[in-house]
């Protein structure tokens, strides 16, 4: 079964990447064009080309998205497959000989740059300081592009020879921000203290680290929490031998068992805690010092805290869903919901799951999918969205498909009041 693992990441993982990165430049023709793309920089480096598939395929189905514009409403009808098919081979090919001789050799000289650097700091003891810069691009939401784009790579190839890395725990370690968040749910104020439990059970179980993010752009004095519980870790980890055997991710606790090496356990989970511990007690003491009142502003960073409050109405109080301008919704057929977000990942996979629960609490068994807001399919028929991503939702949607925003997705009462709105438009 070893055989599977030299060709999964050399061909696999970066063409899967080009594939989704090409898919959500320009759908299924944009996703071939990726795909195309892709494989040139793969059969060209001898090294994991993950780095190459994040750029090839997005770059490879613009190119074919802007040939395509050039063409709209000049091909002769009857002639639109041929033009499609030869296009994308043609334009495929061009970018396959492009990746091959020109794009690899620049992708290998960054890969070795880094690499070379990364030795460096392995080999004088310094990696453990790399969180100075690591944990300040997280809090600017490049955690994925640091963690998949730069250590990843990396850590395949040292895993491929040791049969662990402590590359991989360098960014997915979420101990340091899970400290971060415990000490606000006991410290805190206002709707930062109120939504930290909420978010300390989706960082730490979860593993979706973005949430934990805003609260150090709260008071940003506090970030050098996570900076030194990170360091904390990585000092651990490299006493006493630490590692994964693949990548972390989602950074959840459980993800960091599982990925473990035999006999490792116990180092790894003990890094996670010392770095929790270490950004708790940072945090918690700059948290104490601060004197700004109570009632402190609820929405930091384009994030708004309370979404991860689970609140309810007060007695006699419902809430109400605002719909298309506040218009009633027209009677019509409903087997789809979109729950959209910007990404279509965490945030809106949360509150698909909780309209699910609650429409089947109606009596309603229907679709419930969490989708981009750049990418909802034609066949959606109602779509919820956040009130902040309204008004990009309506530009988005398929036309005559109605828009419903909440407030807050982790509201149950709110998701309650949508479900309803949702069977009373049900035909």
């Amino acid at each position: 079964m070893n055989e599977l693992v030299g060709p999964t990441l050399k061909f696999l993982i970066p063409l899967l990447f080009g594939y989704t990165g090409g898919h959500t430049v320009y759908g299924r023709r944009g996703a071939v064009a990726g795909t195309l793309a892709t494989i040139g920089v793969v059969i060209g480096s001898e090294a994991t080309m993950m780095i190459g598939g994040m750029v090839m395929g997005p770059l490879g189905a613009w190119i074919i998205k802007q040939f395509d514009k050039l063409l709209e409403g000049r091909v002769k009808p009857g002639l639109e497959m041929l033009v499609d098919n030869f296009s994308m081979g043609i334009i495929g090919a061009l970018m396959m000989i492009a990746g091959f001789s020109v794009i690899t050799p620049l992708f290998a000289g960054i890969t070795n740059i880094l690499t070379v650097g990364v030795n460096f700091a392995i080999d004088h003891s310094i990696l453990p300081f790399t969180p100075i810069f690591v944990v300040p691009g997280q809090v600017l939401f490049l955690n994925n592009a640091i963690n998949h784009g730069i250590f990843t790579p990396l850590a395949i190839e040292q895993a491929a020879q040791t049969g662990k890395s402590i590359l991989y725990l360098v960014e997915a370690n979420g101990g340091n921000w899970a400290g971060l968040v415990l000490a606000f749910m006991c410290f805190g104020k206002g709707m930062a203290k109120k939504s930290a439990p909420g978010a300390a059970i989706i960082h730490i179980i979860g593993g979706i680290g973005e949430v934990s993010f805003p609260y150090a752009l709260i008071k940003p004095i506090t970030i050098l929490g996570p900076i030194c519980g990170s360091i904390a870790a990585l000092f651990w980890f490299q006493i006493m031998g630490g590692g994964a055997v693949a990548a972390v991710s989602p950074g959840s606790i459980i993800a960091l068992a599982i990925m473990s090496p035999k006999g490792k356990l116990f180092v790894n989970l003990a890094g996670y805690v010392i770095a929790a511990i270490v950004s708790f007690a940072i945090v918690a003491f700059f948290l104490k010092r601060d004197k700004t009142p109570e009632d402190e502003v609820g929405e930091v960073g384009g994030l708004d805290m309370s979404q991860f409050v689970e609140s309810h109405s007060a007695p006699g109080e419902e809430k109400k869903a605002v719909v298309a301008d506040d218009a009633e919704l027209p009677k019509r057929q409903v087997k789809k919901v979109a729950f959209a977000c910007d990404a279509g990942m965490g945030s809106s996979a949360m509150g698909a799951s909780m309209l699910k629960t609650q429409l089947n609490k109606i009596g309603m068994y229907i679709d419930v999918n969490h989708v981009s807001i750049h990418q909802i399919p034609a066949d959606i028929d109602v779509i919820v969205t956040n009130e902040n991503l309204y008004e990009a939702a309506k530009s988005a949607a398929p036309a005559g498909v109605p828009v419903i925003a909440i407030e807050n997705f982790l509201d149950a009462a709110e998701q309650a009041a949508i479900a309803k709105k949702i069977k009373d438009m049900a035909e």
